[in-house]
Formats: structure tokens, sequence, C-alpha cells
């Protein structure tokens, strides 16, 4: 029978490399490890590890193991974590992964009056799931997924929260400031400034410029809307955000807000769940918070 400590082992050994390391890790000896591969190798009939020099490479076996052992371990971690919650009279930690930049300016929105609302409930954002944030939901190592792009996929629910359209922003004194929206034509000798993320994610080239056969006279990135916006209303450039987060700038700095296309492009924000943890209570008090959310920002433009 395979238990968790031989998952946590091949782990530790794939992780560290050598079963010196290994061991150390799992702070027990080396020939005790050794001894417990050769019993669960024993078990199973088959080899786990091949010996290459100083290293190990896995078997088939091996390599299916270490597949198991990286759904699996999460998942158990995260069970621990909680049933520890729980019995200390704790609700837990609500892990938020994040799959958009300007989302996170959104998300903070949420955060202040859920906090408030559970006084015995943690946040912890995760902003390194930009892209895979549906891997790590799966892997449990996220509760929660930000996203304007879901991916429907079995044992996941993705409710929709807020809907926003896609602009393109601009200096204020720019020649596109006064039309009532551009067209991709529009932006080919301009320098487009977006956040570091691969171009067939940005949605100002799969829904805009990619259809119209469109490439910028540049493309820069920026880690931070903040000086992105700076480098925009300093005329070094255009880019494409929620009109919510747009406007809101451009009461700070010289900006002008213009529609893609003359359809517009509509987006929404997504919250990714596990259909498992539908009864957790703070989690589904979360997503009805920013819905709530939502419905607060468009009755004050009313």
């Amino acid at each position: 029978m395979i238990e968790r400590i031989h998952l946590k082992i091949v782990h530790a050994v794939e992780q560290h490399g050598s079963l010196t390391a290994a061991a150390k890790k799992l702070c027990v000896t080396q020939s005790a490890l050794s001894h417990s591969i050769r019993k669960l190798e024993d078990q199973l009939g088959t080899e786990i590890w091949i010996r290459e020099g100083r290293s190990l490479r896995p078997t088939q076996a091996g390599r299916y193991l270490l597949n198991i052992a990286s759904r699996v371990l999460p998942m158990l971690d995260n069970a621990d974590s909680k049933l520890k919650q729980i019995a200390q009279g704790e609700r837990g930690t609500l892990r938020i992964g994040m799959e958009c930049h300007p989302c996170y300016q959104w998300l903070l929105r949420v955060v202040s009056p859920f906090l408030d609302m559970w006084p015995d409930v943690d946040v912890d954002v995760k902003q390194k799931f930009q892209f895979g944030g549906v891997r790590a939901l799966l892997d449990y190592e996220i509760d929660l997924l930000v996203t304007p792009d879901p991916f429907y996929k079995s044992g996941l629910c993705f409710k929709p929260v807020f809907d926003y359209e896609q602009v393109l922003v601009v200096p204020k004194q720019h020649h596109l400031a006064t039309c009532e929206y551009a067209q991709a034509e529009d932006l080919r000798e301009q320098v487009l400034l977006t956040y570091p993320v691969a171009t067939d994610r940005l949605d100002i080239y799969t829904q805009f410029l990619n259809p119209a056969a469109v490439v910028p006279k540049h493309h820069k990135t920026s880690e931070t809307t903040e000086i992105m916006l700076q480098m925009v209303a300093c005329g070094r450039g255009v880019a494409a955000l929620p009109r919510w987060l747009a406007e809101e700038y451009c009461t700070k700095l010289p900006l002008a807000v213009v529609r893609l296309g003359e359809s517009g492009i509509d987006k929404q924000i997504f919250l990714g769940t596990r259909e498992s943890d539908a009864n957790i209570e703070y989690l589904e008090a979360f997503i009805e918070l920013a819905r709530t959310q939502k419905q607060a920002a468009e009755a004050s433009k009313s």
C-alpha cells in the first residue's frame, strides 16, 4: 500500500536531487531513507529510481509516483491545515490566486469589507499564478482564482462577478483623444504599453489587432499600472486597460479614454473555485460580496 510518507520520499528525492539531501529534508538518516525506498520497490515489484553516477533518475513507475505526489501532497497538507484551524476554533485562510494585473486593484475593493465581515478568516493573495492558475486551483495551492479568462474543467466552477469594458488610454492631447472610437489601423504607428504577458493572452491583440492583421510600431511592457500610465501621460505610448481603472487614473493624470472599435471589447472578471468547496461559507460569502460590489459600483454611476 502506498502511504503518504512514500509520496513525501519520492518528492523530496526529486526536489533535492540526492538521497543525502532528501534524508536531511525529511529529518531521517540516509540509510533509513534507502531502506524505505527498497521496501517500497519490493512492495511494488519494480524500481522507482535508477542510479546514474551520484544522481538518481526516476523510472516510469517513479515518474508516475511523482505525478501523484505533486497532486496529492498539497491536498493532504491543505486538509491538515484546515482541520487544525477547525480544531482551534478558526475559520481558516482564503488563498486567492490572481491571473490578471489590473484585477488586483478591483480585488482590494472586495477584500477590505470581507475582512471586516469575517474577522476569523485570513486572506492570502498570490500573484505568481498569472497564467496556470487553474492548475494551482486543482492542486489545492489556492482556493479561489480571479481571472478574466475562465477555463472550464471538470471539478471547477467559474462565476462571473464583474462586467467591464477594455479601452484604449491615450495622452489627453493625443489625436485619438477626441475620437468616438479607435480602429486597429490607428495603432500601427503607436507604441503599445502592456503588462508583461504573452500577446496571445492580451485582449488588445486577440480581439482587436490580430483580426485586422495590425502590429503596433513598438510593444513595451511594464509591471505596474502607475508607471505604465505615467508613460502614457508623458506621450511615450498608449495602453489598453479596463474602463473603470482607466477612468480612475484620468482624474489624476492628463489622460483620455477611447473605445476599442465601434462595438468596444466587453469582458468579465470570473471567480473560480473547486466544486468540492461549495459548502465553505466564507468562500461563498466572498463571491457574493464581489457581486454586491459590482452592483454598488453600477448604482454610484446612476
